[in-house]
């Protein structure tokens, strides 16, 4: 019963390294996906609003030590993005979610919130206008993440194995 609550750390360390070695080479006009946060959406939506949103500050708070970030920016940008996706659980629907594209909605929100959480917190740039930083670093990345995620919705297993 409690190894369960381990599967998301265990997927998470190289899931990391991914997101730091690999996801970059993958960029688009320095826009990357985040696979930390459809990560931590795939897992709120399967255990709970309060088991998300206590993941996205584990999560969050592992991310900020390894790569150096702001501490607390990462952290509080996951927990509230565990947070918001908690409100979509559902113990009679997780199949259903992750069968069809309302999966890929829920992270599109998700990611939305993190990136602009995240952005307004670490690097707020004075220079720029607020509805250009929205766009550049929170709306493009929470497109390419919600299209990345589409992968969970074409191999998740169409029958319920539970």
């Amino acid at each position: 019963m409690i190894a369960k609550h381990f599967h998301p750390l265990i997927i998470f360390f190289p899931l990391l390294a991914i997101q730091l070695l690999i996801v970059p080479l993958l960029s688009i006009n320095s826009v990357v996906p985040d696979l930390i946060l459809i990560l931590l959406v795939f897992y709120t939506l399967q255990t709970g609003q309060i088991y998300g949103t206590i993941l996205g500050f584990i999560l969050g708070l592992f991310t900020d030590l390894i790569t150096g970030n702001i501490l607390g920016s990462m952290m509080f940008a996951k927990t509230l993005s565990g947070f918001v996706a908690g409100y979509f659980y559902n113990e009679n629907k997780k199949s259903h979610y992750f069968n069809s594209y309302l999966f890929l909605l829920i992270v599109l929100l998700c990611a939305l919130i993190d990136s602009v959480a995240f952005t307004l917190i670490s690097s707020f740039d004075i220079s720029k206008n607020i509805i250009m930083i929205i766009f550049e670093q929170g709306i493009l990345p929470a497109i390419y993440t919600a299209v990345v995620a589409s992968l969970i919705v074409f191999f998740y297993p169409k029958r319920n194995f539970d």
